[in-house]
């Protein structure tokens, strides 16, 4: 788990996948916009949803 073509990455791989911040992250998942996952101690986010959230922000950028 964790690879680039997984169903999950951990917190950390998003961060690399997304090319964006930890600060950012965290605030769009508060926002509600990225979905995180809890698997015990371990943050993964789900790369459905890590795509979802790529095409929304991107959208999100060319309303504004």
């Amino acid at each position: 788990m964790g690879g680039m073509n997984s169903g999950a990455m951990t917190f950390a791989r998003s961060l690399e996948w997304a090319s964006i911040g930890r600060t950012k992250a965290y605030e769009e998942a508060k926002a509600g916009h990225l979905r995180l996952t809890k698997i015990g101690s371990k943050t993964l986010v789900l790369r459905s949803d890590a795509e979802a959230w790529l095409a929304r922000y991107a959208n999100r950028q060319n309303a504004a």
